[in-house]
């Protein structure tokens, strides 16, 4: 986009609002300003001008704030009281550490009235900039302005984001297709883990699909944008105008959900009492390989993999692997150490408590990188055993996935 087209005609430059709804409140709690440009009665994004490093900062600063300016007071003559997500490139923000910015908010807020506003950051932040915005954000804090990080994906810096403890964390639904599902929920399991760890929501924006708005409810989001809820306009709506259309597409999930639930817990149960009646079969003394090996025989439809652990994660038995028909012994195993992985020591510590098996969560097999689950047992007060389910498996049982 022609920056000095842009600058000459700033009387063409307008803020549009996009709504974003809440889960809890299945009503629209605030709205992203953006700003388009107007030319012979059609509205083109802003976007391409501000993410353009060859544009200089100080045009860029200059219709930022313009249209800034314009949405602020329109939300004020609208009167009703929302979250304003304001969106900021945080290294043109660091030129003047935000001085012009927050002379903008006071100009049109009292200081009570500072809490509506959240400031939105792009994941773009220099290491020069990093401990300075630091102190510019926390001053900002302390006016009651709330912080979210907008563009987050696979190169995102986590661990200044963690140190910045922001109040809200913007997840890109774009990210989803053109990542694939397995490498996304990897992404996506980490923003989630910083979310909890420092107390933050996440907003789903880019939502384009009933299957969008499930995956984001799914995954612990409590904002909610997107075109398939509502687009960018210059003027507001009626806060509660899908009130109706959330409570039936929230019923929807919760169903889907609970019978998923049901399933694994159904499955959970078959798998235990399986177990029981096996080892109970069992009589005389046997040697692990030789106890995996009768199990592989019945489990040779549901399984691909059998090993035996100890309460500390070490490896008492060889694997047994199932491969291009065969059931193979894999010796090299035995003695290593998996009490590193995820819930490992959690889950041992319910069995042993519970006398019972569990059925993991969904999870990539290191070695194969397929999507299994796995069933550990205990198999005495010391040893525990454990089968993964084989991908082929779980998609002849679809609620397993």
């Amino acid at each position: 986009m022609d920056a000095e087209k842009i600058l000459k005609n700033l009387d063409r430059v307008t803020p549009f609002f996009q709504p974003i709804f809440s889960a809890d409140q299945h009503q629209v709690i605030g709205y992203e300003i953006l700003g388009r440009y107007e030319e012979q009665g059609e509205y083109e994004s802003l976007g391409s001008f501000f993410h353009d490093s060859s544009v200089p900062e100080e045009y860029r600063i200059e219709v930022d704030n313009y249209v800034l300016e314009i949405a602020l007071e329109r939300i004020k003559d609208y009167g009703e009281d929302f979250l304003i997500f304001i969106n900021r490139d945080p290294n043109l923000l660091m030129i003047d550490h935000g001085e012009e910015f927050m002379e903008i908010l006071h100009r049109h807020f009292q200081p009570e009235e500072m809490n509506r506003i959240v400031l939105e950051l792009s994941d773009t932040i220099s290491l020069e900039n990093f401990e300075p915005l630091q102190h510019v954000l926390a001053y900002f804090k302390t006016y009651g302005i709330k912080i979210a990080f907008d563009h987050l994906g696979e190169d995102s810096q986590l661990d200044h984001i963690a140190q910045i403890s922001p109040n809200i964390l913007k997840v890109n639904l774009n990210q989803l297709r053109i990542s694939g599902g397995d490498a996304y929920q990897v992404i996506l399991f980490s923003l989630s883990m910083l979310a909890r760890r420092i107390g933050a929501n996440l907003l789903f924006e880019n939502i384009e699909s009933e299957y969008q708005l499930r995956f984001a409810w799914k995954n612990g989001g409590r904002y909610y944008q997107g075109f398939f809820l509502a687009r960018p306009e210059g003027e507001f709506i009626d806060k509660d105008l899908l009130r109706d259309k959330f409570h039936q597409e929230c019923q929807s999930f919760i169903s889907l959900e609970t019978k998923k639930m049901e399933a694994v817990y159904q499955r959970t149960m078959q798998f235990n009492e399986g177990m029981q009646s096996f080892l109970k079969q069992q009589k005389g003394s046997k040697s692990h390989e030789e106890l995996l090996g009768l199990l592989a025989a019945k489990l040779d439809s549901i399984c691909f993999r059998l090993y035996i652990c100890d309460e500390e994660g070490y490896q008492k038995s060889p694997n047994i692997l199932q491969k291009d028909g065969q059931w193979l012994v894999q010796p090299k195993y035995i003695e290593n150490n998996w009490s590193w992985r995820p819930y490992f020591l959690e889950n041992i510590v319910k069995m042993r408590n519970e006398k019972k098996g569990i059925l993991s969560d969904l999870y990539s097999d290191i070695e194969t990188g397929e999507t299994i689950r796995t069933f550990s047992y205990p198999l005495n007060n010391k040893e525990y055993i454990f089968f993964d389910l084989s991908y082929s498996y779980l998609y002849e049982n679809d609620a397993l996935l």
